[in-house]
């Protein structure tokens, strides 16, 4: 592929690949067990948010406690684990308030900690209603001591519920924050607020998407905003949706199709522009994940996603039998505001590879090297590499005892600044209902 944007993106992992030699993986531990709250959410339910930070030598990861016995939706309470030589310590639990979800966290470099909360305003014994969705600034140092409430100021009437979708993004040179809930109406509008160090919201506003925009990542630099997010609708093609009902017998069907970036010139002072469509999937009925994005040193937003051709095999089969079933891993560059060329960097399935990337992030390192940590699946059969590397370079292949299905990195976009160590979180096939870290470096 011998476009800009493809060399653009060879030469940054090349860069990186010549430092590279053999990642090693240095550690391999469990932060914390946890019950599956059974409300629809889970641990890494909020993935396009930021769920693990590194300040120099520590680690900060959030967890989710089920209670036991309270009814869901709001049958969970937030905690903060910490690691340090000793190890990974619970340094923070939330004895009071009820949520749903998992609780994003942010850091800057005097040592501040953001966790973003959503508790419920209802009845313990209410399925859903309002909540109060607002910031807990910590010290790093000092982190079981209580947190200082951070409220946004919200615009536009919001109606705000335990189903957040929620985005949060720091700027570590400038000490701020961005912060975006969706409305709980289940229409398309993300609400979001700028905060400044001080804790001021300095401008409010609403993101309206073509659907409702889900699962955002977030990114915030010098007053600069960017959202990625996932197009969410119940499937909108009425033989489809009758199909899959046969198939089921469940009544919604949440369909993922659509892929939207969105940028605030500057959101101190004017709203996001509106939004642009990445990609695609609705004439094949395919499946998108958005996984990353990431800011280069001259603004250019890197983003990073998976497709899947069709959603299913047995929709693949029924109305489309001569459309390979494959996933791939995508990757494009934009620039002011408009996305540039798409690339496939990995694939597998029909036709292609047996190991199928099933997820992967983005990894910054000093120098304005980048890396992908790509994670790739055959049935049970789960391994991790570090790719690509250019045609001169072979992905590099990591050496995991659990290796991981679904995580998340420390990264710049939740205030990690650029590292040799790359910080993980996540599941792996082997323990479903076990959060493990791992510890790599490159």
């Amino acid at each position: 592929m011998p476009s800009a944007t493809r060399r653009e993106f060879c030469a940054a992992l090349l860069s990186g690949a010549k430092g590279l030699g053999a990642p090693g993986v240095e550690v391999e531990d469990i932060v914390y067990e946890f019950t599956p709250p059974g409300n629809g959410a889970g641990p890494l339910w909020d993935y396009g948010a930021p769920g693990i930070a590194r300040w120099g030598d520590l680690v900060f990861a959030p967890g989710l406690d089920t209670i036991p016995g309270a009814k869901p939706l709001n049958n969970c309470r937030w905690a903060l684990h910490r690691r340090d030589a000793r190890g990974w310590q619970r340094v923070l639990t939330d004895e009071k308030d009820r949520q749903r979800e998992p609780c994003p966290i942010g850091v800057f470099p005097d040592g501040r900690l953001l966790v973003s909360v959503n508790p419920a305003l209802t009845a313990p014994d209410a399925y859903n209603g309002p909540s109060d969705p607002h910031l807990l600034e910590f010290s790093v140092r000092h982190p079981g001591k209580p947190g200082r409430a951070v409220r946004p100021a919200w615009s536009g009437a919001p109606h705000l519920t335990e189903h957040t979708y929620r985005g949060l993004a720091v700027d570590s040179a400038n000490g701020a924050a961005l912060v975006l809930h969706n409305d709980g109406r289940g229409v398309p509008r993300a609400h979001w607020v700028y905060i400044d160090r001080k804790g001021v919201s300095r401008q409010a506003g609403v993101i309206v998407f073509p659907i409702r925009g889900c699962y955002p990542q977030a990114a915030l630099r010098a007053q600069v905003g960017h959202v990625l997010a996932v197009g969410d609708i119940v499937e909108p093609v009425a033989e489809w949706r009758t199909w899959k009902f046969e198939q089921t017998r469940r009544e919604w069907d949440y369909v993922f199709r659509r892929l939207y970036y969105v940028l605030a010139p500057d959101v101190a002072s004017g709203p996001f522009l509106a939004p642009v469509e990445v990609a695609n999937l609705d004439a094949t009925a395919g499946h998108i994940v958005n996984l990353d994005l990431w800011l280069a040193p001259d603004g250019a937003a890197h983003l990073l996603w998976l497709e899947r051709s069709v959603q299913s095999k047995a929709m693949r089969d029924r109305f489309f039998p001569n459309v390979p079933l494959t996933d791939s891993l995508m990757y494009c560059v934009v620039r002011n505001g408009q996305p540039g060329e798409k690339q496939i960097i990995a694939a597998g399935g029909e036709g292609g590879a047996d190991f199928v990337p099933a997820y992967a992030r983005f990894h910054a390192a000093p120098g304005g090297r980048l890396f992908v940590l790509a994670s790739f699946r055959k049935e049970e059969d789960v391994k991790m590499r570090l790719l690509p590397a250019g045609a001169a370079q072979p992905a590099a292949e990591l050496r995991l005892r659990h290796p991981f299905v679904n995580f998340m990195t420390a990264t710049e976009r939740g205030g990690s600044r650029p590292s040799n160590l790359i910080d993980v979180i996540g599941v792996t096939a082997d323990a479903p209902n076990v959060i493990r870290y791992a510890r790599i470096r490159v």
